[in-house]
């Protein structure tokens, strides 16, 4: 597993902290620690800028001037795109779906709509269920006959090169539980377009590391969502060279916890934010990390983890608070 045979731009603070959760494993009765990628550093950080190395190598290989992408309006995958782009003098094309269909003046210009723009990216909104993929592709075919060379990255940079992000902090888990004495028994995260989930199967995978991982789901059925980590975590596995580590009994999602749909919260993601914050001062995310969170939380509850040390992996996202400011602070 010879990372440094892929094209890499360092954008990352790493290695990310991984800390124990004292007040919040004595809530749940289970022993909680947390891998701290809100803490990566570029726009704010989050699990994207991992990611981006490898994508942004890839794409400054291949002479690009332009990266891009696609996320739904609160994407904390476009955020960092386009502060990787602004950070290395790239342009950056990004188009939004409104997939939620909220138009609620805080989630469509507060929160990473607000930082998108900072950074400088051109943005296009879309209708919810638009073809992401001829979009992209309509977008860096106006980029070329612009005279650029665009740089296409998948939503939430999710595809095997990107990945490698994820194989990557495999390891550092790895190695810094090796440092700490600290057996782990599973690692939870949320999994929505695939790309982490599946870099962290296939690493541990290929490192024999023989550490379960539990997605959360925040969109997909549960057979889809592990149908499409299942593939990616294969495509990355076959990068480094052994694409028969990953077997489909490694990928296990839970989407329980999807509530009424994508973005869209509910009293128990909310709960969870507090829970959170309030026990460890943990700030997570409504989209993502909450509701990874809520599903862990009742799992926890349920007798899931008894006798476990788990980690959970903390994607980052915070910044989307602020587009969902009037249903989460009427909470409160």
């Amino acid at each position: 597993m010879h990372l440094a045979r892929f094209p890499r731009v360092r954008l990352a603070h790493l290695p990310t902290p991984l800390e124990p959760l004292p007040r919040l494993s004595e809530a749940l009765g289970v022993e909680l620690w947390i891998k701290r990628d809100d803490c990566t550093g570029l726009a704010g950080g989050g699990n994207k800028t991992r990611k981006l190395e490898f994508l942004l190598g890839d794409a400054m290989e291949q002479g690009a001037d332009t990266l891009v992408t696609q996320g739904a309006v609160q994407s904390n995958h476009v955020r960092q795109t386009a502060a990787a782009a602004a950070a290395h003098g790239l342009k950056c094309e990004v188009i939004l779906e409104e997939r939620t269909g909220s138009k609620a003046t805080d989630y469509v210009h507060n929160g990473n709509v607000l930082m998108d723009r900072l950074f400088g990216a051109g943005i296009r909104f879309v209708d919810g269920g638009s073809d992401m993929v001829a979009a992209l592709e309509m977008t860096a075919e106006q980029v070329r006959k612009g005279g650029g060379r665009p740089y296409i990255i998948p939503g939430g940079g999710s595809n095997a090169i990107g990945a490698l992000g994820y194989v990557d902090c495999a390891r550092e888990i790895v190695v810094q539980a090796d440092e700490l004495d600290l057996p782990i028994d599973r690692i939870v995260t949320a999994t929505g377009s695939a790309g982490t989930h599946a870099g962290l199967v296939a690493g541990l995978a290929v490192m024999g590391a023989d550490v379960p991982v539990l997605g959360i789901g925040v969109r997909a059925p549960k057979a889809k969502q592990e149908e499409n980590v299942l593939k990616l975590a294969r495509q990355t596995a076959a990068l480094l060279g052994r694409p028969e580590a990953v077997t489909p009994e490694m990928v296990v999602a839970d989407c329980d916890y999807v509530g009424e749909g994508y973005g869209l919260i509910d009293g128990a993601v909310i709960e969870a934010l507090k829970l959170a914050a309030r026990t460890d001062g943990i700030v997570l995310d409504p989209v993502y990390t909450g509701k990874a969170m809520k599903g862990l939380i009742a799992l926890a509850r349920a007798g899931r983890f008894e006798g476990e040390t788990v980690v959970f992996l903390h994607t980052g996202g915070a910044q989307g608070l602020f587009g969902y400011q009037g249903e989460i602070e009427s909470a409160l």
